[in-house]
């Protein structure tokens, strides 16, 4: 963050400059309708705008070849009507034997964004980006030391998920054939700070197919760090995707510099709306807490943290906190609390009725913690 800049003045939603190239229009951005409309101004027939969804959403084609049913003289046209190209992977690493696989993406700007499959026994998570950078400036996160570049289109972020349900139907994670079971809004960005895009890519992952990817709103979360009316205004969009709250302090006094949104939105007022996002939409809000050595690991912050929680005189359907060991960058003074400090912290909690859980740290050895492998590049 400039020295000039406070976090007073930290954007709610990021405004695109003028002049700025827009990502190709996708269908994935627009509605049914919006795409027959699309084919019919460039000459081609609307009807094909429902052909060229099903191949994307249902049948998982990115190959022009395979879309027999297209006329040969056409394809090509509608293709690029509909599905022009719109990121490129520079680089893919793999852990977990295989089944977990990041991929560095570049877009047609040149921008670099990440985004993370992981499988286990009995889900296929993708993990997307939503902004390329950030700017939150939260201090111990490789995204938000890069800053913000652009947010991303509704189809930029849809066709993260696409690349790995490509991936998992296609047999080339190890486990056999599958599908895409969650996603998660964790990768790079503040979701709620490009809104608009965000919640037109959880209507296509849950549109259904051809219309969409044909997920369940329960499979998709959405995180953020906090901006309350983004958070009031998701409640009343009728798409019930889990809220995760990226707390990471139970003070505003250190939240103020761990998550310098807070000096807009203080703790109290953002677990206030995170709670009345859950009693609107019956979903149970995740608290995300990233454990750091010495900084708010503290078992006393642990006893705050419940009474913050408590606070709300609700009963505990509502919410449950998910302890995150901090995937350190190089050369950080941030770094992952001692196991010792971190079962404590779960143990004060769960005294307190409140359900912990602390999260698989998959890929730490690929640089998992998103920002990581394009600050790299």
């Amino acid at each position: 963050m400039p020295e000039h800049e406070t976090p007073k003045q930290l954007p709610l939603v990021m405004e695109e400059p003028r002049g700025r190239k827009k990502p190709p229009r996708h269908l994935a951005d627009l509605t049914p309708a919006e795409r027959k409309e699309l084919l019919e101004e460039k000459g081609l027939p609307g009807f094909r705008a429902k052909q060229l969804s099903t191949h994307y959403f249902a049948r998982l084609v990115d190959d022009p070849e395979q879309m027999t049913d297209l006329p040969a003289g056409q394809r090509a046209e509608l293709v690029g009507a509909l599905l022009p190209d719109l990121m490129t992977p520079l680089r893919t690493m793999e852990a977990d034997k295989g089944t977990t696989v990041k991929t560095l993406w570049r877009l047609f700007d040149g921008a670099l964004v990440e985004s993370v499959l992981m499988r286990y026994p009995d889900r296929a998570t993708m993990c997307v980006s939503s902004q390329a950078g950030c700017g939150m400036a939260c201090p111990f996160c490789a995204t938000g030391q890069g800053g913000l570049q652009r947010n991303m289109s509704t189809a930029e972020i849809v066709e993260q998920v696409l690349a790995g349900a490509r991936a998992l139907a296609r047999g080339e994670v190890p486990g056999g054939p599958t599908r895409v079971s969650n996603v998660v809004f964790m990768g790079m960005g503040e979701p709620l700070a490009n809104y608009k895009a965000v919640v037109g890519a959880v209507r296509r992952l849950t549109d259904p197919t051809p219309d969409g990817l044909g997920m369940s709103a329960r499979g998709v979360t959405v995180s953020t760090v906090g901006l309350v009316p983004r958070i009031k205004q998701l409640a009343t969009e009728g798409v019930p995707v889990t809220l995760a709250l990226s707390l990471h302090a139970p003070d505003d006094e250190l939240r103020n510099e761990l998550v310098p949104i807070n000096t807009r939105f203080s703790v109290a007022e953002t677990v206030e709306a995170a709670f009345e996002y859950a009693a609107t939409t019956k979903r149970r809000v995740s608290i995300e807490y990233a454990m750091m050595r010495g900084i708010n690991d503290q078992a006393w912050r642990a006893d705050l943290l419940a009474d913050v929680l408590y606070a709300t005189g609700a009963d505990w359907g509502w919410v449950h906190v998910n302890l995150i060991p901090l995937n350190p960058t190089p050369g950080s003074k941030w770094t992952a609390s001692d196991p010792a400090d971190e079962r404590e912290f779960v143990r004060r909690l769960e005294a307190r009725g409140i359900p912990t859980t602390v999260r698989d740290t998959r890929g730490s050895d690929i640089d998992g913690a998103c920002g990581q492998l394009a600050a790299t590049e």
